[in-house]
C-alpha cells in the first residue's frame, strides 16, 4: 500500500512510503543513512571548532620561532606585569637560551652524524624532517 492508500506491490515502494508505512527498512539504507548523519555532525562540529579558534590554539608556533619568541616574550611580559627594565633583560636572557638551545641542537646533530653510516645518516635526516613538519 502506498501513501495514498493504494497497493504498490512491494516492488515501486520508495522509501518515504516504506518508511512512512512502518515496513521493514533496509538495514544497508540505514546503515548508509546514519554513516552520512555521523559524517555531517562531525564536520559541523569542526567548522564549529575552526569558527572559535581552536585551530589557532592547536598550532601556535613553537618557541624556537621569531613568532613564537614574539608570543612567548609578549605573554612572559603580561602575565609577570615586567618594569621596562625587566623587559629588556628578559629578552636578553631569552635570547641567549634560544641561541644556546640552537646551539645544543646543531652540535646534537653533528655529534649523530659522526656515529652513524651513510645509509643511517639519510634516514636520520628524513626522521627530521618528518619531525619539523608536525
Amino acid at each position: 500500500m502506498n501513501v495514498s492508500g493504494t497497493s504498490t506491490g512491494g516492488h515501486g515502494a520508495s522509501l518515504l512510503e516504506r518508511a512512512t508505512l512502518g515496513r521493514g527498512s533496509d538495514p544497508k539504507i540505514l546503515c548508509a543513512v546514519t554513516l552520512v548523519l555521523v559524517f555531517l555532525c562531525g564536520a559541523v562540529a569542526g567548522a564549529l571548532a575552526m569558527n572559535l579558534g581552536v585551530h589557532t590554539k592547536l598550532h601556535q608556533p613553537t618557541f624556537d620561532t621569531p613568532s613564537g619568541k614574539a608570543l612567548n616574550f609578549e605573554r612572559l611580559q603580561k602575565e609577570l606585569n615586567l618594569s621596562p627594565a625587566q623587559a629588556e633583560q628578559m629578552r636578553s636572557i631569552l635570547n641567549d637560551f634560544w641561541d644556546y638551545y640552537r646551539t645544543v641542537l646543531s652540535d646534537g646533530k653533528v655529534r649523530v652524524e659522526q656515529i652513524l653510516n651513510q645509509e643511517q645518516r639519510r634516514k636520520f635526516e628524513k626522521l627530521l624532517q618528518e619531525a619539523q613538519q608536525k
